[in-house]
């Protein structure tokens, strides 16, 4: 039982930190770090008492790994193929692709390290593991979290509903991807308005170079046009970010009631992040999401956790030098 105090301490930190702020990323981290505790201390079990079971467990632990990322990379290969199909070859549309090679090409790498057996080539590609293997547990981390954070309970009370404008089509007319949120917002407009105050609807959103108008205008009149009263629809039209979105909407909130609060709408992929800037940006609410498209999820959670890896971006630096480093000294004593 000893084994699982490391895990036993780090989920009780998960949970006082969720009960204190839940739109933390270290919430995520702890979450995962107390799993990955608890799976080492139930595998140490057998690997103690019974050596050769040890051994066995980590060549079956190699090959789940191989074959998890054989069957990872043909998912999001024709995931990447079915973005590029219907949503066009742009950056941010070729990430599950992408990132479906670069597994390819990491499986690659191990096999061929394995058959030639040089030492600065295991090396290497033992830098390169651990490397994906960071990544590819903050990547997990963000994903559970996110999942569970956007399934929280929306407050019976807020002054205002928030939402996060996206790119209009043509530059004038709402897509669908938009019309979600607007739909969902209004749904949790509804739920509000039932206990009592009627909040306003906040639609955030500027102009981008492309487009004819204001995505909040676009917004408004989509509301406006399915009956939604016009007097309970505010525009915030500067923002061109989430960043932005959230900060701008935040003074409108504060000028017009100081001990505002609010719920925030977006898309279910875009949920976490989102509450993560709200945080950081001082806004006080919560995010909840509007459903997407199966096929477009995989690429635009990729897309997400980038933004947030970013967030954090020397805590991440200095972690990968710190395994970059550690791969270069096991080489130079090899």
């Amino acid at each position: 039982m000893v084994a699982y105090v490391p895990a036993v301490l780090i989920f009780v930190a998960f949970c006082v930190g969720t009960l204190r702020e839940r739109r933390r990323f270290s919430n995520a981290v702890l979450l995962g770090l107390s799993l990955t505790f608890a799976a080492a201390a139930w595998l140490a079990g057998p690997a103690r008492s019974q050596p050769a079971a040890g051994r066995e467990i980590g060549i079956v632990l190699v090959l789940l790994v191989a074959v998890g990322i054989a069957i990872l990379s043909w998912f999001l290969i024709s995931n990447g193929v079915t973005m590029v199909r219907k949503e066009g070859r742009s950056p941010a549309n070729l990430l599950s692709l992408l990132t479906g090679l670069a597994l390819v090409v990491l499986l690659a790498l191990m096999i061929t390290a394995l058959i030639l057996e040089n030492v600065t080539l295991v090396v290497v590609t033992g830098t390169v593991l651990a490397l994906a293997g960071y990544i590819a547990f903050l990547f997990v981390c963000f994903v559970v979290y996110a999942f569970l954070y956007g399934r929280l309970h929306i407050h019976r009370k807020a002054d205002y509903v928030v939402v996060l404008g996206a790119g209009l089509i043509n530059g004038t007319t709402v897509s669908p991807l938009l019309a979600g949120r607007l739909e969902r917002a209004r749904a949790v407009h509804t739920r509000l308005s039932a206990h009592g105050r009627q909040p306003v609807l906040l639609a955030s959103g500027g102009q981008g170079p492309d487009e004819s108008l204001p995505e909040s205008h676009a917004m408004a009149e989509y509301l406006i046009e399915r009956g939604f009263p016009a007097a309970l629809i505010e525009r915030e039209d500067r923002s061109t970010t989430t960043e932005q979105n959230l900060r701008y909407s935040k003074s409108i909130m504060e000028k017009a009631r100081p001990d505002y609060r609010c719920v925030v709408v977006t898309n279910n992929y875009h949920v976490f992040r989102a509450a993560v800037t709200a945080r950081r940006a001082g806004v006080r609410g919560h995010v909840v999401g509007s459903p997407t498209a199966a096929y477009f999820w995989p690429s635009a959670m990729i897309r997400e956790f980038v933004a947030i890896f970013l967030t954090y971006w020397r805590t991440n630096l200095a972690v990968c030098l710190l395994l970059v480093l550690g791969g270069a000294c096991i080489w130079l004593l090899s």
